[in-house]
């Protein structure tokens, strides 16, 4: 089960995490978690190219581990990038200690202080640990330090995971819903990958002509 929009009680219960952004400049924020992926996320950069839209994509460390280049061309691009952790672990059912040296072994590949919880799941013990001066810091040859990350989650999310919905379907949730200040949480990943390729180009004509495109600060 998912929300396409995120209830208000989740996000006032986790007053640390930043759910939408402000709403005055009619901008939306284009998030792609899970990747880089080889094929999905150069395809994802193609169409968000085609109508000079920047988009922050989280990235799993052992996707970068593999795909450093991919990376590379996500920043050469003009996007901006995120840790979503190295393994996709859930914070809910995942030691702090374990959790924490996840993150860690992430920031040897991204070098961002944007953290997005895998399943935007994380305990409030965990969220206190990464967001303050006292949370973890990676050392070491060539290994990027980060003691404070900020944390994002998002205000809307189609599901363009979700395989038991139609590519229609999905596209739909967004443009009904979409609205000025809304972080979209989209996926570069094999689940996502045959409603992306039918509602990404349709959302992205559709947003541009309605809204600003901007990365996440």
């Amino acid at each position: 089960m998912y929300f396409v929009r995120t209830p208000k009680i989740i996000q006032w219960l986790y007053p640390g995490i930043v759910w939408d952004m402000p709403a005055k400049e009619n901008k939306i924020y284009l998030t792609f978690d899970d990747g880089p992926h080889p094929e999905i996320t150069l395809w994802i950069l193609d169409q968000l190219k085609k109508y000079n839209a920047k988009a922050t994509f989280f990235c799993l460390g052992e996707n970068v581990e593999k795909y450093p280049q991919i990376m590379k061309q996500i920043l050469g691009e003009g996007h901006r990038i995120g840790s979503h952790g190295y393994a996709h672990l859930n914070g809910w059912r995942t030691k702090n200690e374990i959790y924490l040296e996840d993150v860690k072994r992430a920031s040897q590949y991204i070098n961002s202080n944007l953290f997005r919880p895998p399943y935007g799941k994380i305990k409030r013990s965990q969220l206190k640990m990464l967001s303050t001066d006292d949370g973890p810091r990676s050392t070491g040859d060539n290994v990027i330090q980060h003691s404070k990350f900020k944390i994002y989650n998002f205000s809307l999310m189609p599901g363009d995971f979700d395989q038991k919905i139609s590519s229609e379907k999905c596209y739909s949730k967004l443009i009904k819903n979409i609205k000025s200040g809304d972080i979209v949480c989209l996926h570069d990943n094999e689940k996502a990958r045959e409603h992306l390729e039918y509602c990404l180009p349709k959302w992205l004509e559709y947003l541009s002509g309605n809204f600003l495109f901007s990365v996440l600060p």
